[in-house]
């Protein structure tokens, strides 16, 4: 079990973590909730309809991560073949109706993760076995994809080059330790929906 998820009898998954491996889960999981943030909160509290008319942003984020978690809905409109406009002002009614939902799901998904990390730490000395629901595997899943995805950005990784380049790297490159915690972020992933798959 260790270094990959196994499935539970019932469903869930489990895995096995060391302290290291969840003070690298944790500290990762934290900078992304920070980078997510929390969207706009509705103006009326009270009303439980009103953050289904909140409006977002209309414009797409300026971070290249953040465009990755929240890309347009209708492709980049500036490439060719596209009609740039239309699809542009279409793209803009997608964000303004719906990023604030995505954005506080993956942020309560980021905070799930977390807690449960938290809980792990404080059970026993060192690291343990860390047994999710299936709800709280989706929260994971979400969490490691969205992770892979800030990561892959922010090394600038892309489809061709994903695996080759990155397993060559020499020791003394600075990326190396944010390249292996993205390959294992992978390996972690790839496990977890293994264990959902009927």
């Amino acid at each position: 079990m260790a270094g990959h998820f196994e499935p539970l009898p019932g469903g869930g998954a489990a895995v096995a973590l060391d302290e290291v491996e969840i003070s690298i889960l944790r500290s990762l999981s934290l900078q992304l909730a920070e980078l997510i943030g929390p969207g706009e909160e509705p103006a009326e509290q009270d009303d439980p309809l009103a953050s289904l008319f909140t409006e977002g942003p209309s414009e797409p984020p300026s971070d290249p991560a953040l465009r990755r978690l929240f890309p347009d809905a209708y492709g980049d409109p500036a490439k060719p073949g596209r009609e740039g406009e239309g699809l542009r002002g279409y793209s803009a009614e997608f964000r303004r109706f719906t990023e604030n939902d995505l954005r506080g799901r993956k942020r309560t998904d980021a905070l799930a993760v977390i807690r449960s990390l938290d809980a792990l730490a404080a059970e026993g000395d060192g690291g343990g076995v860390l047994k999710l629901t299936p709800d709280e595997s989706g929260q994971w899943l979400g969490t490691l994809n969205d992770l892979r995805l800030t990561i892959g950005t922010r090394l600038e990784v892309t489809d061709e080059d994903e695996n080759g380049e990155l397993y060559r790297l020499p020791d003394s490159d600075p990326r190396k330790p944010m390249v292996m915690a993205y390959l294992w972020l992978g390996a972690l992933q790839e496990t977890l929906i293994e264990t959902l798959m009927p």
